[in-house]
């Protein structure tokens, strides 16, 4: 019997509509041959899909502290995903989780990223940090199994102001960093999580044509500008993040989405 694909977003606040969320699950479950679970963390559970499990979003323990770590760093608000991490989170969950940044659109089979290098975290490289030659993943896309990584939060949870002032207030260079120091970090290929700004619509080209989806590129992240909002029907914001209509992304994210899930949903 083929097992589940367990599959987490949070939600935090009212930035990303319900839309954002439903359209993630759609573009999973279109895009996996294993059946799925699919859960968002939120406080705001309006207008989600039925199928979708929803877990609140609790206020951790050492919320405080990391709070405070947080503003001396300058990201108040950040590491809410670490709540992901809590051991027990879901009592019958079994398996990895793959969880996902709302700002991602899916693009093609992600069997492969769940299924890679199992009792590991595995993140894409982060693009400007690989530039640097540092070894940080980047956070929208990961994957990992609650059994096994929940160091993820007991050492955040012991000692919140320390670990997130070594992590300089990145969640996502605390969870690299982490299991790259106890050896159980896998790097994502970097064609199958693609960068819209960097792999789709890098400057100056983005002036002489539209964005393009390369070829094995089963995510798209839209970390920082442009979004998929404004990326639909060109965004002009910024002189080198300058977007002509990018015709794919509709298709993907929101034609595909509604054909699966409904008009009312997507």
């Amino acid at each position: 019997m083929t097992q589940t694909a367990n599959i987490m977003c949070i939600k935090w606040g009212t930035l990303f509509g319900p839309e954002y969320v439903n359209r993630l699950y759609s573009g999973v479950r279109r895009n996996m041959t294993r059946p799925v679970r699919f859960f968002c963390m939120t406080e705001h559970a309006e207008g989600l899909h039925p199928d979708i499990e929803v877990l609140p979003l609790p206020v951790e323990p050492f919320a405080e502290p990391m709070a405070e770590a947080l503003k001396v760093a300058n990201r108040q608000g950040a590491m809410r995903k670490v709540s992901l991490f809590r051991p027990g989170l879901v009592p019958d969950l079994d398996g990895p989780v793959l969880g996902f940044d709302l700002d991602v659109v899916i693009t093609g089979g992600l069997d492969e990223i769940y299924e890679l290098a199992p009792e590991t975290v595995a993140m894409r490289i982060d693009w400007i940090e690989k530039r640097k030659g540092r070894v940080t993943g980047h956070g929208s896309v990961f994957r990992f199994d609650p059994a096994v990584h929940g160091f993820l939060y007991d050492d955040i949870a012991a000692n919140p102001y320390a670990e997130v002032e070594k992590a300089r207030g990145s969640e996502q260079r605390y969870t690299s960093t982490k299991a790259l120091d106890r050896g159980v970090f896998t790097y994502i290929p970097d064609p199958w999580v693609a960068s819209f700004k960097y792999d789709c619509n890098p400057f100056p080209v983005n002036y002489l044509r539209p964005p393009t989806l390369p070829d094995d590129a089963r995510v798209v992240c839209f970390h920082g500008r442009p979004k998929m909002t404004d990326a639909l029907t060109g965004w002009s914001g910024s002189f080198i993040r300058y977007s002509k209509p990018c015709a794919w992304l509709r298709d993907h994210w929101i034609d595909r989405a509604r054909e699966d899930l409904g008009g009312n949903w997507a």
